[in-house]
């Protein structure tokens, strides 16, 4: 019973507080009249692939949680934090320098869990690895965005 309110916690830490940053930090006229790369994806595609996302990492979460994994632990702590100061900052703020200075910060915390767990746990590792995947990409993204229109 424990492990279960343990993985409800997580989840709502991860989804809920996802869901909650998507309401308070969403695209608006100034991102859609942005210069945007050629590989900018459709705005449709983005809350599924985060809501998957978001379930995948509350997991990997937990079960560093559950095996005692304090150093892996922090460092999903740490990238939770950045995952969700970087869209108020980025969609609310306009800050696009900044806001990929937190997602290079985010993306190392991301790296740094998936070392933690590697090889402890290979289904904490393997939650992550889309997540690190999806990350690498938006911090491409949030690169060519600023170059583009800084």
């Amino acid at each position: 019973m424990k492990a279960l309110a343990s993985l409800i916690g997580f989840l709502f830490v991860s989804v809920g507080g996802g869901f909650w940053i998507g309401q308070i930090a969403r695209p608006d006229g100034w991102f859609r009249h942005l210069a945007k790369p050629w590989f900018n994806p459709p705005d449709w595609l983005f809350a599924p692939v985060w809501s998957v996302l978001y379930v995948l990492i509350a997991v990997a979460g937990w079960r560093a949680f559950r095996a005692g994994n304090g150093k892996a632990l922090t460092a999903w702590i740490i990238q939770m934090a950045l995952n969700f100061l970087w869209p108020p900052l980025f969609f609310n703020a306009h800050a696009t320098l900044p806001a990929l200075i937190v997602i290079l910060g985010l993306l190392a915390a991301i790296l740094i869990f998936l070392a933690r767990v590697g090889t402890r746990d290979r289904v904490a590792f393997w939650c992550f690895v889309p997540y690190a995947m999806w990350v690498s990409y938006a911090t491409l993204l949030n690169a060519a965005i600023w170059r583009m229109n800084g």
